[in-house]
């Protein structure tokens, strides 16, 4: 999604190229506003702090564009022609959209206004950016944000498609026409009912794992990609294996004692709050970096730049 002020600079550029079709300048459509909102030269010359040759070759080089008298004049006042009647409902309403379009814009660089579209993969988002969001919110409260959380790989599509301004979520194996920001770096656990006699353990490794039913994430998902090549690596095969497509349905089939799993650390807080214990797990460790995706080659709008720069304060102190 394009950031609010590219979209302003758009209807900037539009309204400017309108104009010169014309073969007119701002300077002219304002001074011919100006003059038919007085009918008097002298005070539209006070008003644009024009010199009256200066106000009259303006309107002049206006009217030699259109092809046409804007105005009537006679020794005492000016007054519009039919023409210039019927046109000046549309110059006002051009120099309206002009003016508020510079003012939106404004706005928009000094985060005054504006949207900003985040696609987070839900782990990230139910855990750690909340927070972010209460620090964005009480720095910017006038942005709107819009967030979609959606699978590792959904979460790199929408930012390479520009459906949205930036993604969080861990780092793949290739990158394509997107750039990456590393945040911090998140080792999976191996998480396990509360009451199991695994919890009583220091840390866990893959062949105990294995010999437990297992949960793990669905099929053609990172993770699941992930904790396989892991179990590979270590010469195991679940006993038994479940699926399901969400880290936190895992979690409370853990909790209820169906089997054991691993997930990415971040999901700790979450994970416990269910009464599952978490335990470190080796031989192998799976480690992989967590961070901002952007589309590449394509301008961060101001709010994007400013949530970045927030991310990176936030998870430098971590």
């Amino acid at each position: 999604m394009l950031g609010q002020d590219h979209i302003l600079i758009k209807l900037i550029y539009f309204i400017y190229y309108l104009l010169l079709m014309m073969n007119v300048s701002l300077r002219q459509l304002r001074a011919f506003v100006t003059l038919a909102g007085c009918n008097s030269f002298a005070e539209a010359c006070e008003l644009l702090h024009l010199s009256q040759p200066a106000l009259s070759v303006s309107i002049k080089k206006m009217e030699e564009a259109v092809g046409g008298s804007l105005f009537s004049r006679s020794t005492r006042n000016v007054g519009l022609s039919p023409e210039g009647r019927d046109f000046l409902p549309t110059a006002r309403r051009l120099l309206a959209d002009w003016e508020q379009a510079f003012d939106d814009l404004g706005r928009a660089f000094s985060l005054q206004q504006g949207k900003l579209s985040i696609a987070v993969m839900p782990s990230f988002a139910m855990n750690q950016f909340p927070e972010v969001l209460v620090s964005f919110r009480e720095r910017y409260p006038d942005i709107n944000i819009t967030i979609e959380d959606v699978v590792m790989e959904d979460v790199i599509e929408a930012v390479r498609q520009g459906k949205a301004d930036l993604g969080i979520t861990f780092e793949p194996e290739q990158l394509e026409a997107v750039d990456f920001l590393p945040l911090f770096t998140d080792r999976f656990i191996a998480v396990v009912a509360g009451d199991s006699p695994l919890a009583r353990r220091r840390k866990l490794d893959w062949q105990t794992l294995a010999g437990q039913p297992f949960i793990a994430m669905n099929r053609g998902s990172w993770t699941r990609a992930t904790t396989d090549r892991a179990m590979t690596e270590a010469g195991v095969t679940p006993r038994q294996l479940s699926e399901a497509n969400q880290l936190a349905t895992i979690g409370r089939m853990v909790s209820l004692g169906l089997g054991v799993s691993v997930v990415p650390a971040l999901c700790r807080g979450q994970m416990e709050a269910l009464g599952i214990t978490c335990r470190a797990i080796a031989d192998p460790v799976i480690e992989r970096q967590v961070g901002v995706f952007t589309r590449r080659r394509h301008p961060q709008s101001s709010a994007t730049q400013a949530m970045m720069a927030l991310l990176e304060e936030q998870f430098a102190r971590s």
